[in-house]
């Protein structure tokens, strides 16, 4: 117990560190969701073991119920402010877990939330654009938003209103440029990604994912 209470990797660890746990935060890193939904969103996971793990999140001040607007009896779960400390921990990771991904292992069941995901945990902070721009990412339909204002950078759900730059593929090419298994440019000429805008705005871009 002492090595527990004195080293702060295992005292996080034995918070969040087991698989389905982990999983449960990044369903909430992409935004507030019914329990039903969570469940839906994790094949293999019983209803049981899902109100186990929420409840020792709870515990611990890394999640908590909240109502659903505009439903008087329905409740979601979110992320507490201490849970969203885990953002970049969590961000970094997929991104070092997207360097072990091969052809092979993708299913064809990406979903878009993580493909957005996975262009957030490749932003090089050293490459955020000087100049204010907005990209919206039409991920298997699904819109997203990234916004550079001032240096820093901004990450939604839904459509931008004039976007500099707007990116059209599936979730699935997503995670495969995420994971250097395709270039932007190949993935162009393909026709699996479509990229209309500002020419010097997709550059920035790509720049700020490391892809360039």
């Amino acid at each position: 117990m002492a090595t527990r209470r004195g080293c702060g990797l295992a005292v996080g660890l034995g918070v969040v560190g087991e698989r389905w746990t982990m999983l449960i935060v990044r369903e909430l890193l992409i935004g507030p969701a019914r329990f039903t939904a969570l469940l839906e969103n994790m094949p293999g996971m019983g209803p049981n073991l899902l109100s186990d793990r929420l409840r020792t999140l709870g515990e611990h001040g890394v999640v908590e119920q909240v109502p659903v607007p505009g439903d008087g009896r329905g409740t979601r779960y979110r992320l507490t402010e201490v849970g969203e400390q885990l953002r970049q921990p969590l961000l970094a990771l997929a991104k070092w877990g997207l360097g072990f991904l091969r052809d092979e292992d993708r299913c064809g069941t990406t979903r878009a939330e993580w493909g957005f995901l996975a262009v957030q945990s490749m932003v090089v902070r050293e490459a955020i654009p000087e100049v204010d721009d907005t990209y919206e990412f039409q991920v298997s339909g699904q819109p997203f938003t990234i916004e550079v204002r001032e240096g820093d950078v901004r990450f939604a759900r839904g459509s931008a209103a004039e976007p500099d730059m707007t990116v059209e593929c599936d979730a699935d090419t997503f995670i495969r440029v995420g994971a250097r298994l395709a270039t932007p440019g190949d993935a162009i000429a393909a026709g699996s990604v479509r990229v209309s805008g500002d020419p010097a705005a997709a550059g920035r871009c790509i720049r700020m994912l490391g892809l360039g």
